[in-house]
């Protein structure tokens, strides 16, 4: 239920904080709707990605985001900094009455989660959480298949993510490998792929996790594994590796079911490999144009992202992925590091 006025009679005004490896996807998606948006302030502790930020974008640079927050005229800002700042950065945006729109995933604990949905309902502002994967044209279909139960009953389902990186990946910075502010190979660069089993599966009921650090030296995992139960009945399997050799091999999915079958490879989601159903559709004629080539594990989603999001903020639209949509992979993240710390199934949901 929105809280909020919608803004229609000027450019919808972002602030970004973080100005890093990801932050170029989120400037150059905010360039694509640049007759509807703008971006009016950046921040970042490094002068130098800060001075690049403000020389690409011409908005004004901060150091310090409480310095940026008593004077930014935005109305949403943006967090692409560290995960374990997500929480504290974004509770103190809605306090000063700023929508928030925060990169996956949205917080590395679950009751930081919970107090960022919190703090916004009652700040009576919007918390968007970045889902861009979700947009990627072969996921919609396959999503579009699930909704028109073409599957039937599902029965199995497999994610693999089978990525590269290097120790001087994680060398790059302090914060990356931590807990505290980066979660390891299911937290951060599997987060996209653990959304999915919830969005287009649906609700699951228990998971069971193995962990390990095998090849880097770093204090969160470079690998893992989950086998999961859904309340429909579906079990599947999650395998999760930072170690490829040579470079990165595969973001997968598959689905089994009843009557279908669809495995969805490439490096990111990105080439529908096996389509097949009993009954064919006009539809299926797609996917052979759904499939795109990817120099970035990314996808393209973000300008298909933030037309939602300034439509939101428009009123001429509803949130896709809102604080509490974020939660549910956020919960589903930490059910998975609670098994494997436990040496135990963990049911869903958690406890609030």
């Amino acid at each position: 239920m929105r809280h909020y006025p919608a803004i229609t009679d000027r450019k919808i005004r972002f602030a970004l904080v973080g100005c890093g490896r990801i932050a170029q996807n989120h400037f150059a998606a905010l360039g694509k709707h640049g007759d509807r948006c703008e971006v009016v302030d950046v921040c970042d502790i490094d002068p130098e990605a800060l001075a690049a930020a403000v020389t690409r974008t011409g908005a004004r640079g901060h150091a310090k985001l409480v310095d940026m927050l008593d004077c930014t005229s935005a109305d949403c800002v943006i967090l692409t900094t560290p995960s374990g700042l997500h929480s504290m950065q974004a509770i103190k945006i809605a306090e000063s009455g700023k929508h928030v729109m925060t990169e996956k995933p949205m917080a590395t604990r679950w009751q930081d989660g919970l107090r960022m949905v919190e703090a916004c309902d009652k700040a009576g502002v919007q918390l968007f959480v970045v889902k861009q994967n979700r947009r990627n044209a072969t996921l919609q279909l396959l999503k579009h298949a699930v909704a028109q139960k073409r599957f039937g009953k599902i029965y199995s389902v497999a994610v693999n993510v089978f990525w590269t990186r290097p120790q001087d990946y994680y060398d790059s910075a302090k914060w990356r490998g931590t807990w505290e502010f980066d979660g390891g190979a299911f937290m951060n660069q599997a987060s996209h792929y653990i959304d999915l089993l919830d969005w287009l599966i649906g609700p699951v009921e228990s998971v069971m996790a193995y962990t390990g650090t095998l090849a880097r030296d770093i204090e969160v995992e470079d690998s893992g594994v989950a086998a999961i139960r859904w309340r429909s009945g579906a079990m599947g399997t999650l395998n999760v590796t930072m170690l490829t050799y040579p470079k990165n091999l595969e973001g997968s999915i598959t689905v089994l079911g009843e009557k279908g079958t669809v495995r969805i490879g490439g490096l990111a989601v990105n080439e529908i490999l096996h389509w097949e159903f009993s009954e064919t559709l006009p539809e299926d004629a797609e996917i052979k144009s759904a499939n795109y080539a990817t120099t970035s594990v990314y996808g393209f989603g973000h300008p298909l992202y933030y037309d939602n999001v300034i439509k939101t903020l428009r009123g001429e639209a509803e949130a896709e992925t809102d604080g509490r949509e974020g939660l549910k992979s956020l919960e589903l993240l930490i059910a998975m590091y609670l098994s494997a710390r436990d040496g135990k199934r963990v049911a869903l949901p958690l406890e609030y």
